[in-house]
């Protein structure tokens, strides 16, 4: 008797934050999965998470048509997560957040696969301010364009134990004595990587309609200044909060974005400006996780299991080991 052929599923950026999550569940639900990336020498680790030849990194670029042709061969599930937080060199918004999207979209029609998924973001809006934004929003024209049946998947701030966004406020709450607090008001829905990562293994099966956009956020809606709050109260420091408006940090977003990694630019000074929450059509049309069938994780269920790292004794702060407290 022949062993039935496991499915394969190829995903573009499987190596980063949310790729990862991904491929660990795919892993566990039996896939085979080919993780797509620029540098498949630095994506060894995912490796590690299936039964030695079940996840391979493989080599694929997104402004090399020829390599995403190759990387979705035989593919029965494409997801793309590809998406890139500012610009350097030829790492453009439009480069890879539209052309790229269009060259897996095409790619996967052209191959014949029959389950494409795309990872977008909530405020994706052609007419949007933000140059980030629009180019998402793009992308999701041209993925629908080449194959209408895809399904693009909106996730507010997503957050989890490697994000880059709670990590970097602790890293500033350590480091600094003042917290810049940037679009007081500006409203987020978190949303847990594992929900997302869950989301996403549960679309690639079949299990919400094709040819829509979801847009998923957690239980909670908090503003940047919650945001900032709870930092601090689960790093156990307290700063100043000075409020900055975007006039005031324009410009020096500016001088950061020059630097090979810049913890701010102007484009996301600009996002920091505008609410970041599902939208009332998607809630109207269950087009979020209820859709899934999936109850989303709080904010406070996970944020304390590594937030501790930002405290004075990390995890021998004296408020969460009682053998200290003597």
């Amino acid at each position: 008797m022949t062993e039935k052929r496991r499915k394969i599923a190829t995903i573009f950026g499987g190596s980063g934050f949310i790729g990862t999550q991904l491929t660990q569940d795919l892993a566990r639900r039996g896939y085979s999965v080919r993780v797509a990336v620029r540098r498949p020498d630095l994506a060894g680790h995912v490796r590690m998470f299936g039964f030695p030849g079940q996840i391979q990194p493989i080599q694929a670029n997104l402004r090399y048509p020829e390599s995403v042709a190759a990387a979705v061969r035989g593919s029965d599930v494409v997801i793309n997560l590809v998406g890139i937080l500012f610009e350097k060199g030829k790492q453009r918004f439009r480069a890879v957040q539209t052309q790229g999207a269009k060259a897996v979209a095409e790619a996967a029609r052209n191959a014949g696969v029959p389950t494409l998924i795309h990872m977008s973001a909530i405020g994706a809006d052609p007419q949007s301010p933000s140059a980030y934004q629009r180019a998402k929003a793009l992308g999701e024209d041209e993925v629908f364009k080449a194959f209408p049946k895809a399904v693009v998947i909106r996730p507010s701030l997503v957050f989890g134990s490697e994000d880059g966004f709670f990590n970097l406020f602790g890293f500033v709450a350590r480091m600094s004595p003042i917290m810049p607090l940037i679009g007081r008001n500006t409203k987020f829905q978190p949303v847990y990587v594992a929900d997302v990562a869950q989301a996403i293994a549960l679309a690639a099966e079949g299990a919400v309609k094709t040819g829509k956009v979801y847009e998923l956020g957690g239980p909670e809606i908090v503003t940047m200044e919650q945001v900032i709050e709870r930092v601090l109260e689960q790093t156990r420091r307290k700063r100043l909060v000075l409020p900055l408006p975007e006039f005031v940090v324009k410009p020096v977003a500016s001088v950061l974005s020059i630097l090979p990694k810049p913890l701010l630019t102007p484009d996301q000074v600009v996002q920091l400006g505008i609410d970041n929450i599902v939208s009332p059509e998607a809630i109207k049309q269950k087009r979020t996780f209820e859709a899934f069938g999936i109850a989303p994780t709080t904010i406070d269920a996970i944020l304390p299991t590594y937030m501790w790292r930002f405290r004075k004794h990390g995890e021998f702060d004296r408020h969460i080991n009682p053998l200290v407290n003597g």
